[in-house]
Formats: C-alpha cells, structure tokens, sequence
C-alpha cells in the first residue's frame, strides 16, 4: 500500500440503497438485470466502434503485459482466445496487430501508433492509483491523465481491492470507480495470494467473503458484485472487467503459497462471467514460486515441458468458449432462482435460454436440482461443451452434478 495511512470505516453492503425504481421485463416475463447496454455501449467511442467492438459477436480478453514480435506469436495468444492487449515494448509496431485484428489499450509506445491506427482502441489510466497514492493526490494524478487522452479512445484503471473495502473511506472509492473511466477492474488474486490463509483471518470486504469459501471460484464473482455497487452509486453503469491470474498473483516470494489450478483458473473466469463480468484480463506474470516467467503465454508458446502448460490449456478452453457464447452473454440477463445451493445467470437468445450455473458460496459438492421457469417447455437440456444431454421431468426440473467449488455447467434448452 505503499504508505497509505487508512481510517477505518463501518460502511458495508447494507449502506447501499436498492433501486427504487420498477423493474423491466424481459423474455418469459422476468426482470431484467441491470446493464451497461452490451456491444451498444461501445458506440460513444469512435475508435472501439470502428475496431468492432459493436459487435454482439466480440468479448474483450485482454493479456495483461504481453510482448509480440512477430505474427507468429500474435496467431498464438488469437489461439488462446486473446484479442487484446495492455503493456507491451515500446518497440512494437502497431501495424502488427492492425494486420492480425487484435487491439492495443494503453498510450502510443512510438511513431507507428497514429489517430488511423485500428488496433488502438482505448488507453489506461493507470494500475493501483489507489494503493500509490493518498486518495487526493490519486484522483488529482488520474484526473491529469485523462485531460491527455487522444479522442476517440476509452478509458480505462485497474485498482487494487482495497476500493472494494470498508478500511478506504467510501467517498473516495466511488469516486475512483465512477470518476474516470470508461471501463474498470479490480484486481484480487483470491486463489493465489496469501489473504486466505491468514491467520487471523480479517475481512473487511463490501460483499462479505468468508474464510472458508475465500480461496474459492466464488470470491471472484463477489469482487464482481461490489464492483458493481461501487459503480451504480451514480446512476450510470460501465463495463467491469475481472482479472485472473493464469499463475500466481504474489511477487514476494516469502509469501507464496501456490498457484492457481486449472479448474480454478477456468471457474474463477466462469463465475466472473455469471456476476456479470464484461471482460476478462489475464495477470500474465509469474513472478514467485517454481515456474517463473514474465510472459506466462509466451513461455508455453517456445517452452516444450512449460511447468504452466496446464494453466494456458486452461485458459485456452474457458475463453474460446466465451468466444462461443458471445452473441449470448452479451445479452441482457434476467433474474430467476434456479434452486437452492446454485450460483446462476440467464440469458435467451433466438429463441433458446441459457443457463450458467456453479455452486453458491460454501455449499459442498455434489446433486443439484433446477427448475426451469414457466414458459420453457422443451424436455432436453443440452449440456453445452460436454457431450451430453438432460432429461427434465414433468415439473420442469432436471438433476446434476458438480464435482467442485470451481465446476461449471452451461445449459441450452429451448422455449
């Protein structure tokens, strides 16, 4: 934290007003959740409209820290389902993600980043601002960044956990969620950093996180969750990006503890996604324990036998299936209870519901039962990405199994 001297404060989750106002409808007669507004958003910003982002079909995956030189190793990471990038040399030359499709966040690293360049569609702030700064000097340092931007561009920050807290005085956290960007992350490495394991344990989180359910898929759907109320306090919503650590998320070698598996890489990226996560980034650094590396994608790339090949093959499944489901997760969701013990979101699109599903916040492994909401009639459950298929009896409910905190199950049937 760099020095920041905290007053401790008692906001929490229940501090914050629920809306007022009637809710919408959507498909089968049931409440929209609050949105963004999907691809439309990108509308506002010329360069991220023109690049595609418009498209229902797009789902940013951003590599976080990622050098490219050639066009082999851009075709690489499009195989692992990343279409974008933030930090990279300042001698890469933007003609080469123009060519392969990819997009650049961030300033111009040299004479090839032009107001034509396609690739160049947004541009960040900056990382952490508030664990740099004193939340005056923050807002005043982020506020001269933006005052530089080029037109065209989105806006984007990352900000530590502590904005998600109750130690950092709630004005300033809204303020740094709601002030600046256009798009917003926070970054909690839940899997991988040592706060799960501390003892005693200490949670001062605006969405509660229980130590036995910390090092859990779940946590990151949480951070999702008070992302989102931070942001809404001013009545208008941005996209929320979610990072992920394809490793670890520690640099201190004295405190490491291990690094993510790939089942939970996966579930973390599909809870983020269930809470409503507009992007995901990938913390693309390993930089403690055994298998090290400053460019964890790069490294599976050259490196046969890489000690995180399993993690990148992880990645690698969960984004291109997100890629696959774009066109529906970029819909609106609706709100329904699917049964006890579950963790879900739906979404219907051309005339088919979809239904992500995990399990809630410390419930054990095993049966869960769905009900489907009036209106779907069809007996067949698809179970997408896996070969097989539901029955659903008479009262509209089918029966499955998941096997761990961080499993996950698509569903598609039709109405």
């Amino acid at each position: 934290m760099l020095g920041l001297v905290l007053t401790a404060c008692t906001f929490s989750v229940r501090d914050y007003p629920t809306e007022a106002k009637a809710p919408e409808f959507g498909a089968l007669g049931l409440p929209l959740v609050a949105w963004e507004g999907g691809p439309a958003y990108w509308n506002q910003f010329p360069k991220a409209k023109a690049g595609g982002w418009t498209d229902p079909s797009f789902f940013p995956i951003v590599a976080w820290y990622n050098g490219v030189s050639d066009e082999k190793e851009v075709q690489f990471d499009k195989s692992l389902g990343i279409n974008t990038y933030i930090g990279m040399p300042d001698t890469l030359d933007a003609s080469l993600l123009d060519e392969a499709g990819v997009f650049w966040i961030g300033r111009a690293l040299n004479e090839t980043f032009t107001a034509e360049t396609k690739s160049w569609v947004g541009y960040i702030l900056d990382d952490e601002v508030d664990g740099r700064f004193e939340p005056k000097e923050g807002r005043a340092h982020l506020q001269e960044i933006k005052d530089q931007v080029p037109d065209g561009l989105f806006t984007y920050a990352n900000f530590t956990y502590m904005v998600l807290e109750n130690d950092l005085p709630r004005d300033a956290s809204e303020k740094y969620i709601n002030d600046y960007t256009d798009a917003v992350s926070v970054d909690k490495y839940w899997y991988s950093i040592p706060h799960c394991s501390n003892e005693p344990y200490r949670d001062v989180s605006l969405v509660p996180v229980d130590a036995a359910s910390c090092r859990s898929s779940s946590s990151y759907g949480k951070t999702m969750d008070a992302l989102r109320m931070r942001d809404a306090v001013d009545g208008k919503l941005q996209p929320l990006w979610q990072f992920i650590e394809n490793m670890g998320g520690t640099d201190n070698e004295a405190a490491f503890t291990n690094y993510i598996q790939p089942d939970q890489l996966r579930g973390a990226v599909m809870n983020s996604i269930i809470h409503e996560a507009r992007g995901i980034l990938y913390f693309n650094q390993s930089f403690a324990g055994p298998c090290k590396g400053s460019n964890v994608f790069r490294l599976d790339q050259v490196l046969p036998n890489f000690c995180g090949a399993a993690q990148v093959d992880a990645a690698k499944q969960v984004n291109n299936e997100i890629h696959r489901l774009a066109p529906v997760i970029n819909t609106q969701s609706l709100e329904f209870g699917f049964g006890k013990d579950l963790d879900t979101m739906l979404k219907v699109s051309n005339g088919d519901a979809y239904i992500f599903s995990m399990l809630s916040p410390g419930s054990q492994p095993g049966k869960r039962q769905f009900t489907l909401p009036e209106g779907v009639s069809d007996r067949n459950v698809e179970v997408l990405f896996e070969s097989r298929n539901l029955e659903v009896d008479s009262d509209g409910r089918f029966t499955d199994t998941f096997k761990g905190e961080s499993a996950y199950h698509i569903y598609k049937v039709k109405l």
